[in-house]
């Protein structure tokens, strides 16, 4: 029989904000798969319902929590009632976030100051209160996972402010980690690619197909393909990494010209497969 205990979370405690749709609730997901009770910490009431009742099926002891993450009083009270309900924190993922369009030198300082507030510096909020729960509690220690994009690492379509805010996140779970280490958390991040959430499902067909050819797995992301690093940093098999960004694009980033890449044979994922669950989280926004 194989032995994957070092990817078992049986009995363990986590939150996951934005965890209603999308990235976030790929990352609820993958953590109630491998056992975890998961808080789905949002602001987003009736898709964080539905998204509580999924990880119930699954077996995960769930509950909601509505905060918005730049708001310091809120996320205080955020982590209060997750330690009430399960007596201690021991995964935190902290991937709320917004995007503001536009170009930079028409955006508004308030939608920059709207985008930090969020993406930035409620990932600070959120990760130094998660810290000093999971150093206060017996045993210490704990698992901080932060949400960047590879937005952080090359110019995308993505505009100043989002860039700017998870190029701070990634450097930010850096010096968080070395600070952390001491008390056995490990703080690391993961930076997906183009994944197929609402936010993307304005992109036409012709872009989509554009993502396929300079991507050289040869399909767009689907939250799903973030289920195994989730829980891979969530997990004991990550023990020994920290201040890590974990890069999870499909080669895009490989791809500096930007030019289609030639396929010997049909990717595993086709343009069908990609849409699915996007397709499913437009339809719980929308109350269907």
């Amino acid at each position: 029989m194989p032995d994957l205990s070092l990817f078992d979370l049986r009995g363990k405690k986590a939150l996951v904000t934005g965890g209603a749709v999308g990235i976030g609730r790929a990352c609820a997901t993958a953590l109630a798969t491998a056992g975890a009770d998961v808080a789905v910490v949002d602001i987003d009431g009736p898709s964080a319902a539905a998204t509580v009742a999924e990880l119930e099926a699954l077996g995960s002891h769930s509950i909601h929590v509505a905060c918005n993450v730049s708001d310091e009083h809120q996320v205080a009270t955020t982590i209060g009632t997750v330690v009430g309900a399960y007596g201690r924190l021991d995964i935190a993922v902290n991937n709320a976030g917004i995007f503001v369009p536009g170009l930079d030198e028409l955006q508004s300082k308030d939608a920059w100051d709207r985008v930090i507030g969020v993406n930035l510096t409620g990932v600070w909020l959120c990760a130094t209160a998660e810290a000093r729960q999971m150093m206060a509690q017996s045993p210490p220690g704990g698992k901080i996972i932060n949400t960047a994009s590879m937005a952080a690492k090359i110019v995308s379509d993505a505009n100043g402010s989002y860039a700017a805010a998870k190029a701070g996140v990634v450097h930010l779970t850096r010096t968080l980690a070395a600070s952390w280490g001491a008390y056995n958390i490990n703080v690391n991040s993961f930076s997906p690619s183009y994944v197929m959430t609402p936010l993307e499902s304005g992109k036409t067909e012709a872009q989509r197909q554009w993502i396929r050819e300079t991507t050289p797995v040869g399909h767009v992301e689907r939250p799903e393909d973030l289920h195994g690093p989730i829980i891979f940093l969530a997990s004991a098999a990550s023990d020994y990494i920290t201040g890590h960004d974990l890069l999870v694009d499909g080669g895009h980033t490989l791809n500096v010209w930007l030019q289609p890449l030639k396929r010997a044979v049909p990717p595993r994922v086709s343009p069908h497969e990609e849409t699915i669950q996007m397709e499913r989280d437009l339809r719980v926004r929308a109350g269907r």
